[in-house]
């Protein structure tokens, strides 16, 4: 099964992303645990973290070049609405795969689905190479 993880403080975001997810049916794992994060990573659970600007005290900007470092295969997610042009342009150099708004609106849904479905599928290329 496709493992998508959400990782962000903002439990109503996290809900919203999770029934879209789960309903698409996604393995659906939500955290606002940088360490439950890591171990997802190195265990190699998720094929997508979908992950906030920041959560359990740890900014993106930190923790996304350790997640690339320790799966680089990793597409990463990054959602945020009140993110600097400069954040994320740091973020894209760092290995995001993309960058969302929160999904607020279905139409914003729709965007991130279909950023998720880009996110396994290039994933999927990956791995019979």
């Amino acid at each position: 099964m496709q493992g998508v993880l959400i990782a962000d403080d903002n439990q109503d975001t996290c809900k919203i992303m999770a029934d879209l997810f789960s309903g698409a049916g996604y393995d659906v794992t939500v955290t606002n645990s940088a360490a439950t994060v890591l171990l997802e990573v190195l265990k190699k659970t998720a094929q997508v973290v979908l992950i906030g600007k920041d959560f359990d005290e740890v900014a993106a900007t930190e923790l996304i070049p350790l997640l690339k470092k320790c799966n680089r295969e990793l597409s990463i997610i990054f959602v945020s609405s009140d993110a600097s042009l400069s954040l994320v342009r740091k973020l894209r150099n760092d290995g995001i795969f993309y960058h969302a708004l929160l999904p607020d609106e279905p139409s914003e849904q729709e965007e991130l689905k279909k950023a998720v479905e880009c996110a396994l599928e290039t994933h999927r290329s990956q791995s019979l190479h």
